[in-house]
């Protein structure tokens, strides 16, 4: 006999579930549970704004409360995608702004974002709580502007490296004067409940009223844990924050130009710290440092001061992410811009830290080798795909040959998101990717010797990945027309030379976009980019 509990209890059950791959799960084990769970669903994630529509989300999940959607391939934060080429949220603003009057959350990645978008936020939903626009661009102060003056209830705003043209310095006097509901706000602060706090610049000019007013500002943030910016701080001041570091968990100082001594004066003061991210200013010492007195650090971002400087401007090299892997037993996510690399150093790394979920090493020079021993870097990265059972997450980079690929697709099997550059020999590694990662969903690929064959030996893994990038690689106008026989796949060449018609099929294109869909074809390509389908070899905007 079969049982079925009330829909109540099972919605209470489903509630537990905070994955959305458990939810999904769940949604597929028979009809009433789909309907139960489409209608209990109250946050979704959309990876890919051109993936599906917002009236299919619409129609599959009624009662949304939260949303988060990404726009444009990760490779457009190194200006690889070019201006104008779509991620344009006001579509989805709209029509959610007619289906869900409760909406609370709304986080945009990589998205072009109107003034008129941001209005529309601000008059349609009530309740609205939460502004996440990371990576954005296409708005003013003056679209939020309208999100001070009407989200009465908004708890956080985060413009984190999003474009935002100054049109007036006062937008933030548009938030009423009894604010209360604010907690999270990366520019500015207000009020002593925040516990989160985006700082600009500090005044060059020291004054003893100035630091006196800053020290007792920070010392009524007793429950402050986040601390951002610092673009352009005197160190004099540094002290005057001490009051709070010892609750600090999160320390982005991506932008600060702090010199070493003084990062380590305050970071070594956050014991508490979970995430940090920092300019190469802290050099090895600080590093060092930071593993001695953070234990509780989970993620590390160390970005370079001069990224196109022929020599180094500071002491930072290998030894101290070693020093970091070796001292913070919890560490799980690295960043890591550097000049030099070794395999001794990653084979460290990875016997140190086996629970890294996710590992982006750059180093700046493309195709370096390992520095002592002038060989390629292939089994370090080994050594970091074979420990590293969990890892979700590889950006590579150095002297690498196909044979980092093999580990990678022998050892890597959780991995989900890979990035590549100037590295590989031949085909065959793209193909010892694709063939062997069962759980890949991004791949990233430039400047790199893969075209045609392993494209097509391995056109069918495309359809259960999210999405393929290649620019600067081999690939011909004539292989992308494999859109033609996989119609859930948007295929999209992007080349600014003109039409690909007018070039031989075996002509490499500048760039290739590939996503899984279940929308069709986009109908907002600009001039400069042209898709394939079963219906039509080529299509034209």
């Amino acid at each position: 006999m079969a049982y079925s509990f009330p829909e109540e209890v099972l919605e209470h059950v489903f509630s537990f579930l905070t994955s959305d791959k458990d939810r999904n799960a769940v949604s597929l084990v028979c009809k009433s549970w789909y309907e139960i769970e489409r209608w209990c669903r109250r946050r979704i994630f959309v990876g890919n704004c051109y993936a599906v529509s917002p009236e299919i989300v619409i129609r599959r999940f009624p009662e949304v409360r939260a949303v988060e959607i990404k726009g444009k391939p990760h490779f457009a934060d190194f200006n690889l995608v070019p201006e104008g080429w779509g991620a344009y949220v006001y579509p989805w603003i709209a029509a959610m702004s007619a289906a869900y009057p409760l909406l609370e959350e709304i986080k945009l990645k990589r998205m072009v974002v109107t003034d008129e978008s941001l209005e529309l936020i601000s008059k349609s939903f009530k309740n609205f709580k939460v502004l996440v626009l990371s990576s954005c661009e296409g708005f003013t102060t003056d679209g939020l502007a309208s999100i001070a003056a009407n989200c009465r209830n908004l708890r956080e705003l985060d413009l984190r490296e999003s474009e935002v043209e100054d049109l007036s310095g006062h937008w933030l006097s548009h938030f009423p004067d009894n604010y209360t509901s604010l907690v999270s706000l990366n520019i500015s602060c207000l009020g002593s409940e925040l516990v989160e706090l985006g700082t600009g610049a500090y005044s060059a000019e020291i004054r003893s009223d100035t630091y006196s007013n800053l020290a007792e500002a920070f010392s009524a943030c007793k429950q402050l844990k986040g601390l951002s910016g610092f673009w352009d701080v005197v160190p004099s001041y540094l002290p005057a924050m001490l009051h709070v570091c010892s609750g600090i968990t999160s320390l982005n100082l991506s932008y600060a130009t702090i010199q070493s001594p003084d990062l380590v004066q305050l970071v070594t003061q956050c014991r508490n710290l979970q995430r940090l991210w920092v300019l190469d200013y802290i050099e090895d010492s600080g590093l060092e440092a930071l593993a001695a007195s953070c234990k509780d650090l989970q993620e590390l971002r160390v970005f370079p001061s001069d990224p196109f400087g022929a020599e180094p401007n500071v002491s930072l090299t290998e030894q101290g992410l070693v020093s970091v892997s070796e001292g913070c037993p919890k560490l799980q996510s690295v960043l890591y811009f550097c000049r030099q690399m070794s395999n001794a150093a990653l084979v460290a790394i990875a016997r140190n830290r086996p629970k890294l979920i996710r590992f982006r090493l750059c180093i700046l020079e493309p195709r370096v080798p390992d520095y002592l021993t002038l060989e390629p870097l292939d089994t370090g990265f080994g050594a970091i795909v074979e420990n590293c059972k969990e890892l979700r997450r590889l950006s590579l980079s150095g002297l690498l040959t196909d044979r980092v690929f093999k580990y990678i697709g022998t050892h890597a099997k959780k991995l989900e998101m890979l990035s590549i550059a100037f590295a590989g020999d031949s085909d065959l590694g793209l193909h010892h990717v694709l063939s062997g990662c069962e759980s890949l969903r991004k791949l990233e690929i430039r400047d790199c010797p893969f075209g045609d064959k392993a494209l097509l030996a391995n056109a069918a893994k495309l359809e259960t990945m999210r999405s393929l990038w290649m620019s600067s690689c081999s690939v011909s106008y004539g292989a992308c027309k494999l859109g033609q026989k996989l119609p859930r796949l948007n295929v999209e060449v992007i080349d600014e030379r003109g039409t690909p018609d007018s070039r031989p099929e075996s002509c490499p294109v500048e760039r290739l976009y590939v996503y899984r869909t279940i929308s069709g074809r986009r109908v907002d390509m600009p001039g400069f980019v042209w898709t394939m389908d079963e219906d039509a070899s080529l299509r034209f905007s």
